[in-house]
């Protein structure tokens, strides 16, 4: 009875405060949509003016200006952004990109190809053709709150090598900014059939933008579906620096929303329950269905590792500008691997102890490590399981990653939740992460290119760890991490962790 009363005081509440419908205008949203596909020079495409009237009449309806180009030519794109530019002056607005057509790649810039371009050579894409940056400064000249900028510009490139490279060249996104790509940096995206009306990726991006969800919500499941039903020849890939909310259909959720402050403690137990259903499972269509359950959800980072290892993905992995080629699926961990830590007190910089661990076996997804620290259990994406600290063991169930479950991606966020267990007494400990950065780390041992992921710890509100990791891809445990605990505000603990060495197993 009482929860019957805390949820229609809720939903009272939000009524009052947020009636059902959009809040699109309360607040400026401008979209420029170009959608390209009868081109004087090369073969036409088949979708993808549908998809940018699809898009633009989506987004008008859920409260978007819209700026809208079809077929358009060298001149009316650049007047089309000059448009975009006046109509965001001064103003504290949500800006949008939508571009559907031929797109390429040159010196790590991407080019939106207008339906005119003649390109014979490397030095004409400049020219004939529309960088994306030109809409990012314009957005950064305007101080728009928030950016979106959605590219189905991967389809299969009629440009020879000499004229740009296939795919989109992969970018971290500025700040505020969210960025899709239809498919993988340098790889294809599928341009749709008949029966579809739409290229993939952007017939399944105008289902989910109709859907009350949060901005990552709407793209995971985007990815999600756009991986399935291409059986992983096309894997959408997305870059965020976003600090804020934002829902493209925002109607409906304030209802769900304060539901959801009600009821955050049953949501984490329900999402573990039904991980416990399927943690086990071979059967990548058990974590395809979670995953578009819980797209952001508590155990998602594990549960996007697991489809990773079923569902493996059928795209080449491309350098980065840092020169790191990622495969998201590749085994973390080998049989024989071993690592020698050295562990001191950050401020003093005296070494505390070295810490030796190795790889014992492999066995169910857990790595079965031994040290003379003490045993630890780990998942094969990272995630601990069983560990010890100087004051004893710690369980925890579901696991805790400190690793994406797929590719490291600067601006990339997650939050997982477990229960802990310590000396028979169980808490609730939640993890907040984000890949802050690429660095490359100088320690003792060599040079390593990393990627730091910053995590932020909460144990029953009264413990709190900040620890940051340096991360090689491919390797199971970082090269470096910083750890700083406090209990209820007072620091105990500062403490660095750098390798020594370390060396892979052979099996």
């Amino acid at each position: 009875m009482l929860r019957k009363r805390l949820i229609a005081y809720a939903v009272g509440l939000a009524l009052a405060a947020h009636p059902l419908v959009s809040t699109a205008a309360s607040e400026m949203r401008l979209a420029l949509v170009i959608g390209n596909a009868s081109y004087a020079y090369v073969p036409r495409l088949q979708n993808s003016t549908n998809d940018a009237k699809g898009i633009a009449a989506t987004l008008r309806s859920l409260g978007f200006k819209v700026v809208e180009v079809i077929d358009g030519d060298k001149k009316e794109m650049s007047q089309a952004i000059s448009r975009l530019r006046n109509e965001l002056k001064n103003r504290d607005a949500v800006a949008m990109l939508y571009y559907a057509g031929h797109g390429l790649q040159l010196d790590w810039q991407n080019y939106m190809v207008p339906v005119d371009a003649r390109l014979d050579d490397s030095k004409d894409v400049p020219a004939q053709t529309v960088n994306v940056d030109q809409v990012l400064s314009v957005f950064r000249e305007s101080r728009t709150r928030m950016n979106i900028v959605v590219l189905d510009a991967c389809r299969n490139n009629p440009f020879s090598d000499k004229r740009g490279s296939g795919g989109l060249a992969q970018i971290d996104a500025p700040s505020s900014t969210f960025i899709s790509f239809a498919t993988a940096p340098g790889n294809v995206a599928e341009d749709g059939d008949d029966d579809m009306g739409n290229g993939l990726y952007t017939h399944f991006l105008l289902q989910e933008l109709k859907r009350p969800a949060k901005i990552e919500d709407v793209f995971k499941r985007v990815r999600l579906q756009v991986r399935k039903r291409s059986q992983g020849r096309q894997i959408p890939w997305d870059s965020s620096s976003l600090e804020e909310d934002f829902e493209f259909n925002d109607g409906s959720t304030a209802v769900a929303a304060a539901l959801a402050r009600i009821d955050q403690e049953n949501q984490f137990l329900k999402e573990k329950a039904d991980w416990d259903k399927i943690k086990n499972s071979k059967n990548a269509d058990d974590f395809y269905a979670y995953l578009e359950k819980y797209p952001n959800g508590r155990v998602s980072e594990q549960a996007t590792f697991a489809l990773e290892q079923l569902a493996k993905a059928r795209i080449t992995a491309q350098k980065d500008k840092n020169g790191i080629v990622q495969d998201a699926g590749q085994k973390r961990y080998r049989v024989g691997d071993e690592y020698v830590i050295s562990m001191r007190d950050t401020k003093s910089g005296k070494e505390i102890k070295k810490h030796t661990t190795r790889v014992e076996k492999i066995e169910n997804g857990l790595v079965y490590w031994a040290g003379n620290f003490g045993e630890e259990i780990t998942t094969e994406d990272g995630a601990s399981k069983v560990g010890f600290a100087a004051d004893g063991k710690y369980e925890y169930d579901p696991p805790v990653p400190i690793q994406p479950g797929d590719a490291f991606q600067v601006g990339k966020r997650w939050i997982s939740e477990s229960i802990q267990t310590f000396r028979g007494k169980q808490s609730k400990r939640t993890d907040s992460a984000k890949v802050v950065g690429f660095e490359e780390v100088t320690l003792p041992s060599g040079k390593y290119p990393t990627f730091k992921v910053a995590i932020e710890v909460s144990v029953n509100n009264d413990i709190r760890v900040n620890n940051v990791f340096w991360f090689e891809p491919g390797w199971g445990k970082p090269v470096k991490r910083t750890r700083v605990l406090f209990r209820n505000g007072v620091e105990l603990l500062n403490e660095t962790y750098e390798l020594v060495s370390r060396k892979r197993g052979a099996g």
